[in-house]
């Protein structure tokens, strides 16, 4: 006899991933839908009754084209980089060679079918934050409704929206919501930081900030980004005249028959109070580690910056943007991947550092995102869209030194085999972003407000973490 807990996963199951009717897969209703259940969950004010107030932020790197991370991460024992090899053909990285800078740097792991693997050669940094136990790879994550089968996605069953498209699956990854197109409903960033608005309520800035531009990650109905500079706040009119003060407020407040109009009004005043109260404490606060002289090195400088300022600026929760573009590797896989990892390894070890420096190396967990793995084969120059890849997670909350999910077999025409190597994912980008979010302070009766489909892969009422890669993840 099935339990009222089964019966409530088959119905979310037949609700979220069958009914292709009555426009139960639309924007419009999953809008809301998350807007009332946030505006209920934010009433109740709700936050983690296990996390206290101490300062915390998430850093989401942003790979954007679709990082081929089966070549970030290489199986090393014998037979399974043997089939690795075989698969890959020509974009398959040298296991050994005469050369030492063209060797996978190896790693050891428990959890796995084996325990022999190794990183991209031009990711040093990345082994020796493995080996301090600081960075985890998560194996073959990827966006989901539900788990499937290689029968489901034969008959095109359950599969995201839009599958293999950079747009879609860029949105998808930041909404977790792969029944829906467009990011409409927000990111879940945007969604977990209205619930936990409370922790930063003495400060005028907001708790999201992107050093790319806007983003869907950090959006909903009421969260919004503040979009930083390399030298601080956005730009802006001078503000800092009484007069010239008295002159804007009276225009941006002027009471507008347009409600759009009064709201972007209200929305432009906010932003100009955060501009100048971010400015005053960026300019005041410094980092003494050096960061690679690139727009990604500069970009981490800055977050770290604002890390450091995070007292004076009155926050105990934020989050950050930081995106890294060219990973779309149609041709020149391993040139471009050879030009491009060393300035992802150096700038995040650096960004690492400057946490301990001043400090925050346990209250900062990075993690990265893109928008999809890559087909296992060559195209003759390089490798095309793909599903599940290979994540990673740094920071003093990670349990390192491991990796989590289930390694896939990359033997063509296996189980997860979609064709070309097109593995479909093991783990949810909602089990993954669950885990980070419960840290964050999301709690266990809010996870589903912030991931609708987090049930049909893990119960967020759970004492055990979704993946277990996180120390405090409760």
């Amino acid at each position: 006899m099935s339990s009222s807990k089964d019966k409530r996963l088959i119905t979310r199951r037949r609700f979220l991933g069958e009914a292709p009717c009555a426009a139960v897969g639309s924007t419009a209703l999953f809008s809301s839908l998350l807007s009332l259940k946030l505006t209920s969950a934010a009433a109740a004010n709700t936050p983690n009754i296990n996390s206290d107030d101490n300062y915390k932020a998430l850093v989401c790197i942003f790979l954007a084209g679709g990082n081929d991370s089966f070549n970030m991460l290489v199986p090393r024992q014998n037979e399974a980089y043997n089939t690795y090899a075989n698969t890959r053909d020509n974009l398959a990285v040298p296991k050994d060679d005469s050369d030492p800078q063209f060797n996978i740097l190896p790693i050891a792991t428990e959890g796995q079918a084996y325990s022999e693997f190794g990183v991209h050669p031009k990711l040093n940094r990345f082994q020796t934050l493995y080996n301090e136990q600081k960075l985890a790879f998560v194996a073959n994550v990827g966006t989901l409704i539900q788990p499937i089968t290689k029968a489901d996605y034969q008959a095109r069953r359950y599969l995201p929206k839009g599958l293999f498209s950079h747009s879609d699956q860029q949105a998808h990854w930041q909404t977790c919501l792969p029944q829906v197109r467009g990011g409409k409903p927000g990111g879940w960033g945007g969604r977990a930081s209205e619930l936990l608005a409370s922790l930063n309520a003495e400060s005028q800035i907001s708790m999201n900030i992107s050093v790319s531009g806007l983003n869907i990650f950090q959006t909903s109905d009421e969260a919004f980004s503040f979009v930083a500079n390399n030298d601080g706040g956005a730009d802006m009119i001078a503000y800092s005249d009484p007069l010239e003060r008295a002159a804007v407020d009276s225009l941006l407040t002027e009471n507008y028959k347009n409600l759009f109009q009064k709201n972007f009004g209200r929305n432009s005043k906010r932003f100009i109070e955060s501009s100048i109260a971010f400015n005053d404490a960026f300019d005041n606060t410094f980092v003494e580690q050096g960061f690679p002289n690139t727009a990604f090195g500069n970009n981490l400088k800055t977050v770290a910056r604002t890390i450091a300022a995070h007292n004076k600026l009155k926050m105990k929760r934020q989050t950050f943007f930081v995106r890294l573009g060219g990973w779309d590797h149609h041709t020149t896989l391993l040139d471009s991947q050879n030009n491009m990892y060393p300035d992802l390894s150096e700038s995040l070890y650096a960004f690492q550092k400057a946490l301990e420096e001043i400090g925050e190396q346990e209250n900062v967990l990075t993690f990265s995102v893109s928008d999809f793995g890559r087909t296992l084969t060559s195209n003759d120059a390089g490798s095309d869209h793909g599903w599940g890849g290979n994540a990673f997670v740094i920071g003093g909350p990670v349990q390192g030194g491991r990796i989590y999910g289930t390694y896939p077999d990359l033997h063509i025409g296996s189980d997860l085999d979609t064709g070309r190597g097109r593995q479909i994912p093991t783990t949810s980008v909602d089990q993954y972003c669950g885990e980070i979010a419960k840290w964050f302070g999301v709690s266990n009766g809010d996870l589903e407000t912030v991931f609708p489909n987090i049930q049909n892969f893990y119960d967020p009422y759970s004492l055990a973490p979704p993946l277990g890669f996180v120390k405090s993840a409760i």
